[in-house]
């Protein structure tokens, strides 16, 4: 993992540093899978504003730590805001089919439980 020196820099592991057990764990709880969920269908940049959760702010902050310290996305500062991106790429090279595995079965029980928010389908 990098060290950051800059506060505005935020530390991400490397692509050979991601391990399958954390990555699992990121994905296992139920706000982080919202947040990669919808990250997986604007399949853009988005700010952690832009999320809509049932959490505190700090909370929110956790999760998303915890999915960047796991490197299931990735944060960076433009300006003032902190933006967040999926590590699609990374992800898929290391572990090829699991996000979209993932995302599917996560779609499926919203539709079987009818969830009002659903996950997103693999792209």
């Amino acid at each position: 993992m990098t060290t950051a020196t800059n506060p505005r820099v935020l530390d991400h592991p490397a692509r050979d540093e991601i391990r399958l057990e954390d990555v699992l764990h990121a994905l296992s709880d139920a706000v982080r899978l919202r947040i990669v969920s919808e990250m997986a269908r604007e399949d853009a940049e988005l700010s952690c504003s832009h999320f809509d959760l049932p959490v505190t702010k700090s909370t929110t902050t956790h999760h998303f730590r915890v999915l960047r310290e796991s490197g299931v996305i990735q944060q960076i500062y433009r300006g003032t805001t902190k933006l967040n991106a999926l590590r699609r790429d990374d992800l898929d090279a290391l572990f090829p089919g699991l996000l979209d595995s993932v995302l599917a079965a996560a779609a499926a029980q919203s539709r079987r439980l009818g969830d009002p928010r659903p996950a997103a389908t693999p792209s």
